[in-house]
C-alpha cells in the first residue's frame, strides 16, 4: 500500500454545502490540505482559477482567508458560519447564482481537456467539455495514481 503523505482533493467543484455556493466544499478541502501540508505540490492551495472567483463573488480577502485557515483549522460548517459572520449575517443571493452560473458553465481550453483525458486514457471526442467535470477525471485519475503508486 502507498504511504499517503499527499492527499488529492476529491470534492467536485459541483458540490455545494449549506450556503449553497458551488465550489466552496471544495475550496475549503485545498486550503486544509494545504495548511496540513498534505495537498500535492501540483495542487494550488487556493487558486486564481474557481477558488479566486469564490473569494471573489463572496467579497471575501484572499488572504484573510488563507490566514483564517492557518489559525483556525475550520470544519467545513465553521468556515461557512465565518463568511456569513464576515458578510454580516448573509451573503448575496444573487452574486452567489452569478458564481454558480459561472462554475458551471466554465469550458477549459482545449489543450486542458485533451491533456486531461489523455491522461485518464479517454478518446477526446469534443463531448465532455465543462471544467467541473473534467476536474473530477484529472482528480480521479490523480487519487487512483497517487493510493496505487
Amino acid at each position: 500500500m502507498a504511504n499517503l503523505s499527499k492527499i488529492v482533493p476529491t470534492i467536485s467543484s459541483g458540490t455545494a454545502g449549506p450556503l449553497g455556493v458551488l465550489h466552496l466544499p471544495r475550496m475549503w478541502q485545498k486550503i486544509t490540505l494545504g495548511v496540513a501540508g498534505l495537498l500535492p505540490e501540483d495542487y494550488d492551495m487556493c487558486g486564481q482559477g474557481y477558488d479566486q472567483m469564490v473569494i471573489d463573488a463572496l467579497g471575501l480577502n484572499r488572504e484573510e482567508v488563507i490566514a483564517y485557515f492557518k489559525a483556525q483549522k475550520p470544519g467545513y460548517i465553521e468556515f461557512e458560519k465565518w463568511i456569513i459572520q464576515k458578510k454580516g449575517g448573509s451573503v448575496d443571493a444573487a452574486a452567489v447564482k452569478k458564481l454558480n452560473d459561472g462554475v458551471a458553465g466554465y469550458i477549459h481550453a482545449d489543450n486542458v481537456r485533451t491533456s486531461i483525458l489523455g491522461a485518464a486514457g479517454i478518446s477526446d471526442e469534443g463531448k465532455i467539455k465543462d471544467a467541473v467535470n473534467l476536474n473530477n477525471i484529472d482528480d480521479w485519475t490523480s487519487f487512483h495514481s497517487t493510493v496505487t503508486k
